[in-house]
C-alpha cells in the first residue's frame, strides 16, 4: 500500500483495521500502550498518576476497549482496598510494536513538520 498501489483484500481484514485505527489511534490508548510497554504491570492507581491530564472516567474506558479487544489483561486481586492491576498481553505488545513506526517516523520527521506548519501559520 505505500507504494501507491491497493491491493483487494478480505473485507473481514479492512474493516479491523478500520476499527482499530479509530480505537487505538486515539491518544490516550497509544499513551497506555506506551506506558504499559515501558512499565510492565501497573495498578489502576499508578496508571492514573503517570498519564498527565486524563480522567479517571476515560483512563476506565480506554482500559475496557482495550481489554475488549485482547490488548490488555486486567486483574482483580481480593484484598481491601480492592487492587486491580493491568498488563499489555502479546497481541497488545505487538499492537505497540506495530505503531512504533510512528514514533519514528515523527523522530525522522520533527523539523520537517515544524518548518510545514511554521510556513502555513505564517501566510
Amino acid at each position: 500500500m505505500g507504494n501507491g498501489e491497493w491491493h483487494a483484500s478480505d473485507p473481514r481484514v479492512d474493516a479491523l483495521v478500520y476499527d482499530l485505527i479509530g480505537a487505538v489511534a486515539d491518544k490516550w490508548s497509544m499513551i497506555l500502550l506506551e506506558t504499559l510497554d515501558e512499565r510492565g504491570e501497573m495498578r489502576f492507581t499508578h496508571l492514573s498518576k503517570a498519564i498527565p491530564g486524563i480522567s479517571q472516567k476515560m483512563l476506565t474506558q480506554t482500559l475496557r476497549r482495550m481489554e475488549r479487544d485482547g490488548f490488555v489483561t486486567r486483574t482483580v486481586h481480593a484484598v481491601v482496598p480492592p487492587r486491580v492491576d493491568y498488563r499489555l498481553t502479546p497481541l497488545g505488545e505487538s499492537l505497540g510494536e506495530a505503531f512504533c513506526g510512528v514514533w519514528h517516523w515523527a523522530e525522522a520527521n520533527l523539523d520537517a513538520v515544524a518548518k510545514a506548519r511554521e510556513g502555513f501559520d505564517g501566510r
